[in-house]
């Protein structure tokens, strides 16, 4: 159009705009890529990806924000769930395929996806890493995933095509008071108008073609999945991991390594992080608990904890005694507070820290949080002109007259 315009004004062309652009498309040298359509059986392939949703008034800032749009587009029929969330982590990008699996009434065995962080953790063509949440959720339904090529997003054009058709159809220019009022519009356009569509390429409608499709999907299993939280711990010198202030052993051998742990509100599970194994399965406990295993309990005393040991007996016998009765009581799960113990001598001193523990045992409570309170409660050493600790001025007098006559 701008050489078009520049050609009538400069140089009196008196020809139309079509002529000219018909002549710059002689002038291109590079042919265009040729894209192949990729056919897919009945329930085999689902492709999924986020796309921009519409803008919804949040209901905390009362501001309007935009929203993500999820689509998972079925490979043969081209059928699709579309479903807005405000944010995206790990557990949501799971929960939106497996409401999408519920809607569908079933699932397709492969899903293909692009190399986001909430499903793929390492990219890779031959060998990715997937998100541990994702992989089981879609282990759960009978899925594999199939990442793309990085930076090769038409291998899932089909999810693309879609989230395009979404954005420039029903969600353009439009805006909602309530995340589920906009969830209620789109899902009646899908309805009225994307199912009943006569598709582009497949010259049919949508709706036919998912019912063909429909009955070669996977069953769904019969109960959801149960979510969980995952991370990576470091066991400790007591032989376990922690939790949410809760402490859970490992099976012996494991301290001071590394183990992948997966935890609900029902229980915590210890992985091996290299091969993935279930090391130890515990019930959940409440703060400041321990879980351990009989197995876990060592049958002799670890070299590590009888160096904790001889650390508090050379630090005052009262010391000693008490961090005795925590291992005699407590066993392995008592050494971080035997560690404890030896951290307040070291904050406030042997002396000040021997005082507390003969207090915990004439008291009869030789306890780590007892040192540890009767140490904050303790009232702070004031420097006092006369004590039995302050020398008389006269013993330096005479100390520096001995070392002065001495020099001359």
């Amino acid at each position: 159009m701008a050489i078009w315009q520049d050609l009538v004004d400069t140089h009196g062309f008196d020809a139309r705009y079509s002529s000219v652009r018909r002549f710059v498309q002689t002038l291109r040298q590079t042919a265009p890529e040729p894209h192949a359509v990729i056919t897919t059986a009945p329930g085999e392939e689902a492709q999924v990806d986020y796309g921009e949703g519409p803008m919804v008034r949040h209901p905390v800032s009362g501001k309007y924000r935009r929203t993500r749009l999820f689509l998972l587009t079925l490979g043969f029929s081209r059928k699709s769930i579309r479903l807005l969330v405000w944010q995206s982590s790990a557990q949501i990008w799971a929960e939106l395929h497996e409401r999408a699996f519920r809607r569908l009434g079933g699932s397709t065995r492969i899903v293909v996806l692009d190399n986001l962080k909430e499903g793929v953790l390492t990219p890779d063509i031959y060998d990715p890493a997937l998100n541990p949440l994702y992989r089981d959720v879609l282990a759960h339904y009978g899925v594999v995933a199939v990442p793309c090529r990085v930076g090769d997003p038409d291998r899932k054009g089909k999810v693309e095509s879609g989230i395009g058709h979404t954005q420039k159809t029903p969600l353009h220019g439009m805006r909602f008071e309530t995340i589920d009022e906009a969830q209620t519009y789109l899902d009646r356009w899908d309805t009225r108008w994307a199912d009943t569509r006569i598709h582009g390429t497949t010259k049919r409608q949508v709706a036919a073609m998912f019912a063909e499709e429909q009955p070669a999907l996977q069953p769904l299993p019969l109960e959801p999945f149960r979510y969980y939280r995952f991370g990576v711990r470091t066991v400790h010198l007591d032989g376990c991991v922690e939790i949410d202030a809760a402490y859970y052993s490992a099976p012996l051998g494991w301290i001071g390594r590394r183990v992948s742990v997966q935890w609900n509100d029902l229980h915590v599970r210890l992985l091996n992080p290299t091969t993935g194994q279930l090391l130890r399965e515990h019930v959940r406990a409440p703060r400041g608990w321990h879980r351990i295993d009989d197995a876990d309990r060592p049958s002799r005393t670890l070299a590590k904890t009888l160096a904790a040991l001889s650390a508090a007996h050379h630090a005052g016998p009262a010391i000693g005694a008490v961090c005795d009765h925590i291992h005699e009581h407590e066993g392995v799960g008592g050494i971080r507070r035997i560690l404890g113990v030896l951290a307040l001598a070291k904050k406030h001193g042997p002396a000040v820290a021997e005082d507390a523990a003969k207090a915990a045992l004439d008291l009869g409570v030789p306890t780590y949080h007892f040192i540890r309170r009767y140490l904050e409660r303790r009232p702070p050493v004031t420097l006092r002109q006369i004590d039995p600790l302050i020398r008389q001025l006269t013993l330096y007098r005479d100390l520096i007259d001995r070392r002065t006559g001495d020099s001359e």
